[in-house]
């Protein structure tokens, strides 16, 4: 009989386009070898345009799908994409808590904090703002924004890697238990640098800026790479290296799909020839 793999959550929306939300999530978690599971919290109608319309799913049923995923089949890692609303945001860290996914409990948990889409489209009420930051971050093993969305929760631009270090410490100062600040977004800089930091120590993270516009769905990539080797028992610091080779690799090959931005690619991990 084939070992049952580690298993992973995703609390996200979904993406008609197919670049990124939830189905970027399972894609990243099969290519990590980890079986993916779903909490789905919104359905956005959207291309490589732009995103048209958005339908929420009830906070009622996005609780009872992660508590009924977790009682039968488990779940080793856990993490959360477009949260939609405060409410949601509430029973889904109350969920979290019954089923003892976040800090200092047994299963990591990585909070994605997404504000907006790629184009600019609002993806969050700003009601959840406040429910995220409250909610949310305490339980948080790893908060993984970009440069808008630390913005948007610390009051930080980040231009410089001065500012991308106090926005890191603001970060686990509203209560997560690390946070990783990405640096796609300083895009003057020939380098692509994340940058880490759990309360104590920074990690800078470097990797070469590939010239590419196709970079839709990287964010939610790099957080499900992340926690899929959480799910396989790596360690935090470990695990973010990790996401950082995995996303990097993903940007690189990047394709392009429909008349807008395409997404990056998890395609390269498997390997698979042209026959």
């Amino acid at each position: 009989m084939t070992p049952t793999p580690p298993r992973a959550l995703t609390i996200a929306g979904s993406d008609s386009g197919g670049g990124a939300g939830l189905q970027a999530d399972l894609r990243t978690f099969f290519a990590c070898g980890v079986h993916g599971m779903t909490a789905v919290t919104a359905v956005t109608v959207q291309n490589s345009l732009r995103v048209s319309a958005v339908s929420e799913i009830p906070a009622d049923v996005v609780a009872a799908q992660i508590e009924t995923v977790a009682a039968d089949i488990g779940v080793q890692a856990a993490k959360t994409g477009m949260l939609a609303n405060a409410e949601i945001i509430t029973a889904v860290a109350k969920a979290c808590d019954r089923v003892e996914i976040g800090q200092g409990r047994r299963i990591p948990f990585v909070v994605d904090p997404v504000a907006a889409s790629m184009h600019g489209d609002p993806l969050l009420h700003k009601d959840a703002l406040t429910a995220l930051h409250t909610e949310l971050f305490p339980r948080a093993t790893l908060v993984t924004p970009n440069l808008d969305e630390v913005a948007l929760f610390t009051g930080i631009t980040v231009r410089t890697g001065a500012e991308q270090r106090a926005a890191a410490v603001a970060l686990v100062e509203l209560g997560a238990g690390s946070a990783l600040v990405k640096g796609g977004h300083m895009r003057d800089d020939p380098q692509c640098v994340d940058l880490f930091y759990d309360g104590r120590t920074f990690t800078e993270l470097p990797a070469v800026r590939v010239d590419t516009r196709h970079t839709h769905g990287g964010g939610d990539t790099m957080a499900s790479a992340i926690t899929a080797v959480l799910a396989r028992g790596m360690d935090l610091l470990d695990a973010v290296r990790y996401g950082k080779w995995f996303v990097t690799n993903s940007v690189r090959d990047a394709y392009p799909l429909g008349a807008g931005v395409g997404p990056v690619s998890p395609f390269w991990r498997l390997a698979i020839e042209d026959r």
